[in-house]
C-alpha cells in the first residue's frame, strides 16, 4: 500500500489537481441537502453493488432513516460490473453509491468518473489506518470510504500438515520444503493450487509483500514497475514450484480448484479474511481441520500484501453527493449496518471491516454463525496482520488493461511472462489515455 511519505507525491501534478481529467469532478457539488430534498420529501439514492447481504443492509437503513431512502440493485462482480457502472456514468444515469474495489478506484478517479468526497468524508477517512487511507485518496483527495481491510493469509489443513510432518512455514523457503514433504507423504496431495490467471490482485498481493511497487509517481508523471525485481523474484519462485510439480496449477476459481479442495488434494491456500466464508460454504464437512496463519515471508519478518478489498464511492453526476456520503458513513461505521449484512447471508461472512469497532461486531457474529469452523481464531489472526501490510504499493489508473493482459499471458508464459506482458500493457494503456510517463 502507498506509504505516508509517498501520498503527497500523488497530490502533485500526476493527478494535476485531480489529473485535470477530473475537471469539475473535484467539486463534489450536491444539489440536495443530506437531511432531505428541498420539497421536504426524502432524498432517494440508488446503489449498485455485488456484495452479499447488501439488500439486508439497505433494508435496515431504510427502516431507521426518514430523510434518505436507498434503492438497491445487485450487479455482477468484476469487469462486467465495472463496465456497467462506466456505461451508466457515460450515459448520465449512474447510481449515487457504488462498491468500488481499491484496485479500480484510481482508474475511475483519474477518468473523472467519481465525485470528490473530501468535503463530506475526508475527516472520516482520516480515522482509518494509513494503509487504507492511501488507497482511497489518490491525488490527496478523498474518492471513496474504506469498507474492509484484506491482508493475505495462509489457510491450511492441520491434519494434512500433521500427516506430512510439517509445521506452519514462516518463510517461503520453509514453504518450498513443506511442499516437497507433503508431496512425498502422499503423491495425491499438494501444498496448494498456484492459480493460472483469474484473479490478478491475488498475484499482485504476493508481489506487493515482496516489495514490488506496481505504479508510482515522479513529478508530474506515472511510473510503471509491474515487472520489477521483487515481482520477478516472486514469479520465479512460483513458476519453479509449478515446474517441479510441487503445486497444482488449475485456473483460479475453477471447478478443478474447488474439487481439489473438497477432495483434500490441497493442504493449504492463500486467501484474505473474506476467504473464510467461501471455505465454510464449500467444505462444511471439513470443519475443525482448517486453521489460519500469517503468510510466509521472504526473511521471516512479519509482512503481507493485500488481496481485494472494497470502498464505497459516489459516481460522477450524482445530484445527492452529501446524502450519499451520509449513507456511506453509516455503511462503513455503524454496527447496525454490519449486523444487518451478516444476518441473512447464505454463508457467515468473514469480512474484516476497516473500522476497528465494526471488527468486534463482525468477529462475534462470525464465531456464532460459523460454529467455530476454524481450529483457531480467524479474526484474531487477520486483525494482527493489518499493520504488517507492506507500504509502498500503488494501484494505477489503467488496472483493467493490466488485468486483461496478465490473465491472457499467464497460461502461456507462467507468472514471469505474465508480469512482463502486464508491464507492456500498462505502458501502452497510459500512452493511449494521454497520461504522462516518467520514462516515456
Amino acid at each position: 500500500m502507498t506509504s505516508a511519505h509517498r501520498t503527497p507525491r500523488l497530490a502533485l501534478t500526476a493527478f494535476l489537481g485531480c489529473l485535470t481529467l477530473l475537471a469539475t469532478a473535484c467539486s463534489g457539488a450536491s444539489d440536495a441537502p443530506a437531511g432531505g430534498s428541498s420539497d421536504g420529501k426524502p432524498v432517494t439514492l440508488t446503489m449498485w453493488s455485488w456484495m452479499v447481504g447488501t439488500q439486508d443492509v439497505v433494508d435496515a437503513f431504510n427502516a431507521t432513516h426518514q430523510d434518505i431512502r436507498v434503492d438497491y440493485t445487485e450487479i455482477t462482480a468484476g469487469a462486467d460490473g465495472y463496465s456497467k457502472i462506466d456505461s451508466a456514468i457515460e450515459a448520465g444515469n449512474a447510481p449515487d453509491v457504488v462498491g468500488m474495489e481499491y484496485a479500480m478506484l484510481p482508474e475511475f478517479a483519474s477518468q473523472g468518473n467519481l465525485e470528490d468526497l473530501t468535503e463530506y468524508s475526508g475527516k472520516l477517512v482520516e480515522t482509518f489506518p494509513e494503509a487504507l487511507r492511501s488507497l482511497v485518496t489518490p491525488g490527496g483527495r478523498t474518492w471513496g470510504v474504506p469498507f474492509d481491510v484484506t491482508p493475505q493469509l495462509l489457510y491450511y489443513r492441520t491434519d494434512l500438515f500433521e500427516k506430512a510432518g510439517v509445521g506452519v512455514p514462516r518463510t517461503w523457503a520453509e514453504f518450498a520444503t513443506a511442499a516437497e514433504k507433503i508431496k512425498a507423504a502422499d503423491d495425491g496431495v499438494r501444498i496448494l493450487n498456484a492459480p493460472r490467471g483469474g484473479d490478478v490482485p491475488f498475484v499482485n498481493g504476493v508481489a506487493w509483500q515482496a516489495g514490488s511497487r506496481g505504479f508510482g509517481v515522479e513529478g508530474d508523471a506515472w511510473t510503471v514497475d509491474l515487472d520489477d525485481r521483487a515481482a520477478l523474484k516472486v514469479a520465479k519462485f512460483w513458476d519453479g514450484l509449478v515446474r517441479d510439480g510441487l503445486v497444482l496449477n488449475h485456473p483460479a476459481w475453477s471447478e478443478e480448484e474447488s474439487t481439489a479442495r473438497k477432495k483434500g488434494q490441497v493442504a493449504s491456500f492463500i486467501g484474505a479474511p473474506w476467504s473464510g466464508a467461501g471455505l465454510i460454504s464449500q467444505t462444511p464437512e471439513q470443519k475443525g481441520t482448517w486453521a489460519v496463519a500469517p503468510l510466509p515471508t521472504w526473511d521471516g519478518e512479519a509482512a503481507t500484501g493485500s488481496w481485494g478489498g472494497t470502498s464505497f464511492a459516489v459516481p460522477k453526476g450524482s445530484e445527492h453527493t452529501e446524502a450519499a456520503a451520509e449513507f456511506i458513513e453509516w455503511l462503513t461505521t455503524d454496527p447496525a449496518a454490519m449486523t444487518a449484512r451478516l444476518a441473512d447471508a447464505e454463508a457467515p461472512s468473514s469480512v474484516l471491516p476497516a473500522d476497528p469497532e465494526l471488527q468486534k461486531v463482525a468477529a462475534a457474529d462470525f464465531a456464532e454463525a460459523s460454529g467455530n469452523y476454524f481450529a483457531n481464531d480467524l479474526y484474531e489472526v487477520a486483525a494482527a496482520q493489518v499493520d504488517t501490510i507492506v507500504p509502498g504499493w500503488t494501484w494505477g489508473p489503467v488496472q483493467g488493461s493490466v488485468n486483461e493482459a496478465f490473465e491472457g499471458a499467464v497460461a502461456q508464459g507462467g507468472w514471469t511472462g505474465a508480469f512482463e506482458a502486464a508491464q507492456k500493457a500498462a505502458v501502452k494503456a497510459l500512452d493511449q489515455r494521454g497520461l504522462k510517463r516518467a520514462d516515456g
